[in-house]
């Protein structure tokens, strides 16, 4: 099986791009179910494994099959999502093999992320394999691949200091709302979702202690529960655009396909605030706050692009991690390759094994007939050894005398090294170690 990739993120993409291409969790099986009746091989081909990676920073297809998919994976993204194939092209990579094997690696231990080092993608990938595994679309080649990202992006963390000096996403919201605020604690900050991501923002910014805090979400009974956490409040989606005039800080990360603050609904809430200035900071992608929201005076509107500058500070600090994480994950990329060849060879083995079984039973029966005809014992052992050593040397005589000469040098070599190598048990072996 063939290993491959193709995708785009926060470094080949801006959000524009990458919110068109974005997968929700609720999609993901629907979507996977699409991909692998796009994919699916020949009459006797074996079925296309695939998971899809879809987070703010990227969406990622990690595709094993029989033959390289990489085109006909971005020809079906550009369908799925609706782009053009030529404006998908100049923002994706496309990767196969080690290439694969090395870039979830990386991206896995943190070092593909905005934040280097971040913890979150590490579970992001894994809902993201677990969405494969239950829609039946991970198969053994994948699996095994994941299950090595895992463990080297566990090694990573585990052996060198690589999320030691990053700045989180989160704390890098609070310093935006610094920039403008010269103290948080007479602002009034609302959260709009209750995931993750929100839970830990919302620690940065409780550390903070502002004047208040509430928590926006579709299902109140989530958003409650979090906002006990913090002593917030918590309150309908539905409520945002009438109580949005409220607040100084709004932090925004839900799952939604469609904007969730409207520029109407922006202009509205500055001339009640009577133009006194809001710092909105939207982490999610497709984005929950309309772009042209940012064109308000008075309004401070940052995307998750617009925090990459701070996250991607002290990478000085951080290099000898860097280093230190990339020959970790080196290593590990040929030891996975080298798993992967040999499992290729699993069902030449098993034809060998089976055809030597076929043999064996072919010449006791042979033996058992001339021992029944009254044959003495040491003649028929002798035939049966004639006999199996004929069967296991016939292959290799014929090819030595037919084909040209390169061939022939060829097939002379290969038969120097499996049947003249010195084996465990031979005589002269045991001599050897004997002396």
């Amino acid at each position: 099986m063939l290993l491959a990739a193709v995708g785009l993120n926060h470094q080949t993409a801006p959000v524009g791009v990458r919110e068109r291409l974005a997968f929700s969790t609720d999609t993901l099986v629907d979507a996977l179910q699409r991909l692998r009746a796009a994919l699916r091989p020949t009459r006797n081909g074996s079925p296309v494994e695939a998971a899809i990676l879809s987070t703010c920073n990227r969406t990622e297809i990690y595709c094993a099959a029989e033959h390289d998919p990489r085109d006909a994976l971005l020809q079906w993204l550009a369908n799925e999502r609706h782009v053009q194939l030529d404006d998908l092209s100049g923002h994706s990579y496309r990767l196969v093999q080690d290439g694969t094997v090395r870039h979830a690696f990386r991206v896995a231990s943190g070092l593909d992320s905005m934040v280097l080092g971040e913890p979150q993608i590490l579970g992001q990938m894994k809902e993201a394999v677990r969405v494969a595994a239950d829609s039946g679309a991970l198969g053994s080649t994948l699996n095994q691949m994941f299950q090595r990202t895992f463990s080297v992006a566990k090694e990573v963390r585990t052996n060198t200091e690589i999320g030691a000096h990053s700045i989180s996403m989160a704390a890098a919201s609070v310093h935006l709302a610094q920039t403008v605020f010269e103290s948080l604690r007479e602002c009034r900050v609302l959260f709009i979702g209750a995931g993750d991501m929100i839970e830990l923002v919302a620690t940065h910014f409780a550390a903070q202690q502002p004047k208040s805090m509430v928590i926006a979400n579709r299902t109140v009974e989530r958003g409650m529960r979090l906002a006990q956490r913090f002593g917030a409040q918590a309150i309908r989606l539905s409520d945002v655009p009438q109580r949005l005039a409220e607040f100084d800080v709004v932090v925004t990360s839900t799952a939604s396909s469609l904007p969730i603050i409207g520029l109407g609904a922006a202009e509205r809430s500055i001339k009640q605030r009577r133009h006194k200035p809001v710092v909105m900071v939207d982490l999610a992608v497709p984005r929950d706050i309309e772009p042209e929201v940012a064109q308000l005076r008075d309004v401070y509107l940052y995307s998750v692009d617009d925090l990459s500058a701070l996250v991607r500070s002290n990478t000085e600090k951080r290099q000898a991690a860097i280093e230190q994480a990339e020959a970790i994950i080196e290593t590990r990329v040929h030891g996975f390759l080298e798993w992967l060849d040999l499992r290729a060879q699993v069902p030449l083995i098993q034809r060998l094994q089976s055809q030597s079984e076929q043999w064996q039973a072919h010449e006791v029966e042979r033996a058992r007939r001339l021992l029944a005809r009254g044959e003495p014992p040491e003649a028929v052992l002798d035939a049966l050894a004639r006999g199996l050593s004929h069967k296991f040397l016939h292959g290799a005589f014929a090819a030595l005398h037919h084909g040209d000469p390169a061939h022939r040098q060829a097939v002379a070599q290969a038969v120097e090294r499996v049947f003249l190598c010195p084996h465990r048990g031979d005589p002269e072996t045991s001599a050897d170690a004997a002396a």
